[in-house]
């Protein structure tokens, strides 16, 4: 709707996973870095954490496009409240590729599931699990089935694993995996995703307008994409939100440029509606 009106090809906003908006702040790139280290030198599990919204899933988007060809499949657990044998059946349903019978049971599935890593390793490949909200795995059960898989082939594939596990969610992920203590063990590499600075958050604002056309210098103020970062707390979601609702007003009242109190003016609205 404003885009025509900020002499943009998109929204640059937007809140959804899309690679050429992925900026590579320092604390993202070194998460990304830290990932594909772990992965590419076949290590067992990794566990990255962060505030909702800090960009956990642009960062396994970028390290699922980035791995290299042997490294494969890559699958993703997007909802981890499962029993221990429903997680079982997802994950080698996810792994395969294929789907086992409504009644197969646990014992089935973890054959069908070791036969393929054989046949993976055989092929010089190494798979990736990725579960999203990690920190929802509270029941023991859960993570101790996870922690077994990684026993599978795992000296045919001379490595720590057949393919590497990586958690991601909340900052209490930290503590859920500590509760199993072997799985912790497991973990070659936590990450804690931090907020960006101001000066992170400057440079995530240009990088997203640029990307839709524009230029943030001729949209935004310097005091504006400040308060931007203040009240968002650097944290990319957040930062999203208040600068699509401010290129919006800006439309609407024809403005030539956001400044700090169209900022402020939508951060009071979002306030006031949000419980």
């Amino acid at each position: 709707m404003y885009e025509s009106h900020w002499n943009l090809t998109a929204r640059p906003f937007e809140n959804w996973s899309d690679p050429q908006y992925y900026y590579p702040s320092e604390v993202h790139q070194t998460a990304l870095l830290k990932l594909r280290y772990a992965v590419e030198n076949r290590r067992a599990a990794v566990a990255m954490c962060g505030d909702s919204g800090i960009g956990k899933s642009l960062i396994v988007d970028a390290l699922a496009s980035q791995l290299p060809e042997p490294f494969m499949p890559v699958a993703r657990l997007a909802f981890p409240q499962l029993s221990g044998d429903q997680l079982l059946g997802y994950v080698t349903d996810e792994l395969t590729g294929t789907t086992g019978p409504n009644d197969e049971t646990p014992r089935t599935a973890l054959r069908r599931l070791d036969s393929f890593f054989a046949d993976n390793v055989e092929a010089g490949r190494h798979a990736v699990l990725i579960v999203d909200e990690a920190h929802l795995l509270m029941a023991p059960e859960q993570l101790e089935t996870l922690r077994l898989l990684l026993n599978l082939q795992r000296s045919q594939a001379r490595a720590e694993a057949a393919w590497t596990l990586v958690l991601v969610g909340h900052a209490t992920l930290l503590s859920v995996i500590e509760r199993n203590r072997a799985l912790d063990e497991r973990m070659n590499v936590k990450c804690m995703l931090s907020r960006m600075t101001a000066e992170q958050t400057a440079g995530y604002v240009q990088h997203r307008i640029q990307v839709a056309g524009g230029d943030a210098q001729r949209i935004f103020t310097s005091e504006a994409i400040e308060t931007l970062h203040v009240r968002s707390g650097g944290i990319p979601r957040r930062i999203n939100r208040l600068a699509d609702l401010a290129l919006m007003v800006g439309y609407a009242e024809e403005l030539d440029r956001i400044e700090t109190p169209h900022v402020e003016g939508v951060h009071q609205e979002l306030v006031t509606v949000t419980p």
